[in-house]
């Protein structure tokens, strides 16, 4: 999901939340067009055999918005008893929208929510199992891959259905790699040793031989999500393991900030550089770390000529960042909703989920992930491959508050104003503080 109104992707909260969560974000965030729902108020079964009728919020804008469009008119077309009926917001303002209809009992029937923000909301009890209601019309959570359940799961039970699962693919540019003498003859890329150093002796090479492009754009708007993938390959965590502490103040993360600070200071990478993805997709930067929900964009042209392989193990692991879109029903919702909601979630899963795998999100259904349709998708098996190894938020309620934190300070480093040392201490302190609140 992202900032670029190009691409598509992921939402973020708040106008701080939008910098900092990802979903989707490599700057070519999910912009949303509002979509007006009826004043009518929601049909229920009546004797007459009307179909039920739900509300569903989301924040999928431009492409995305496209394809759940497509799967909420297939669904709709498919069958008479249950019809949905969506109201699309804006991504800066949804999940603000969406507390404030949870909290008063006053919203949709089925919304969209990121993994990472679903926490406050199961501790509230604004949302309810799903478990039951799936079994109760024939879905099977076992089609969805363990991680993804046990990311939506607490105290043993789910409160979520997974969609998806979306993170970042290592993109490259094969007209640029060929002119640094950098591309191998399968049309991959020769990245030699597979070190920070090794990576940044890539990256010079590339700026030796190809000097008016950036060798890797670096997504400095959510500079968060760069610094977790390789932070993650490292060995490093956010907090804890009992989410108790901070425990992001230590020579992982230092090793990491020092890498990309060479990177920036040695022009690798314009620090500056407002539309990072937009660099990439205009042939002017050799590397990104972009989002599988920007494969329509960057893999769907030919002409572009650009691969995707997952993120290379530079810092000794290929364990990166990544989130998911979920659907979950509120507890304020009728038993009979509940239940249509549940249809809607089976169908969105199985069915649609097809089509929601083309927009570069990896389903999380594997009757999805595993069948020839979408195997066929341009480098698809190498998406399922990255997925493997990815690693979601910690399942704290204060969650969206810490990575807040996380990308404001992040900034402060990296554009000079406190030194890595002095901002990780910093960084340290403040989360405790959080966490203690």
């Amino acid at each position: 999901m992202r900032m670029n109104k190009k691409y598509t992707g992921l939402v973020s909260a708040g106008l701080a939340l939008a910098l900092i969560l990802p979903g989707c974000s490599s700057g070519n965030q999910e912009k949303g067009e509002a979509v007006k729902a009826s004043d009518e108020p929601a049909k229920t079964e009546s004797a007459g055999g009307s179909p039920v009728e739900i509300s569903f919020w989301n924040m999928f804008g431009g492409g995305e918005g496209e394809f759940v469009d497509q799967i909420i008119k297939d669904f709709n077309d498919s069958q008479k008893e249950v019809t949905v009926k969506q109201l699309r917001l804006e991504s800066n303002e949804y999940y603000a929208k969406l507390s404030t209809a949870l909290s008063s009992s006053k919203g949709p029937d089925i919304a969209i929510a990121h993994v990472d923000r679903i926490s406050p909301f199961v501790k509230a009890q604004q949302i309810v199992p799903v478990d039951e209601l799936a079994s109760k019309v024939g879905f099977d959570l076992k089609e969805i891959s363990d991680s993804n359940m046990q990311s939506v799961s607490y105290e043993g039970k789910p409160y979520a259905v997974p969609l998806d699962t979306h993170f970042h693919m290592f993109y490259y540019n094969k007209d640029i790699l060929q002119k640094a003498g950098l591309l191998n003859e399968d049309g991959t890329p020769k990245l030699g040793d597979l070190t920070p150093a090794g990576f940044e002796q890539t990256l010079a090479d590339i700026q030796a031989k190809v000097p008016d492009v950036q060798a890797m754009a670096v997504n400095t708007p959510y500079f968060q999500e760069p610094f977790l993938n390789l932070y993650y390959e490292a060995g490093g965590d956010i907090l804890n393991s009992d989410m108790t502490k901070a425990s992001i103040n230590n020579p992982q993360a230092l090793d990491v900030l020092k890498f990309y600070l060479d990177v920036f200071n040695n022009k690798y990478a314009d620090l500056n550089d407002k539309t990072p993805w937009d660099t990439f997709h205009n042939g002017k930067a050799a590397f990104w770390f972009g989002g599988v929900w920007e494969a329509g964009l960057l893999l769907g042209d030919e002409s572009l000529h650009i691969g995707a392989m997952p993120l290379p193990p530079i810092f000794g692991s290929q364990t990166h960042w990544a989130s998911s879109h979920t659907l979950v029903i509120p507890s304020y919702v009728t038993p009979e909703k509940q239940e249509a909601a549940a249809k809607f979630m089976k169908y969105f899963s199985e069915i649609g989920g097809e089509t929601w795998g083309q927009a570069g999100h990896v389903p999380a259904n594997s009757k999805v992930t595993t069948s020839d349709a979408y195997k066929s998708l341009p480098y698809r098996s190498e998406f399922i491959e990255a997925q493997k190894t990815v690693k979601f938020a910690p399942p704290t309620d204060k969650y969206t508050t810490i990575i807040t934190t996380i990308s404001e300070e992040l900034q402060n480093i990296i554009f000079g104003s406190e030194s890595p040392e002095d901002g990780l201490a910093k960084l340290e302190k403040q989360i405790n503080e959080v966490l203690e609140n």
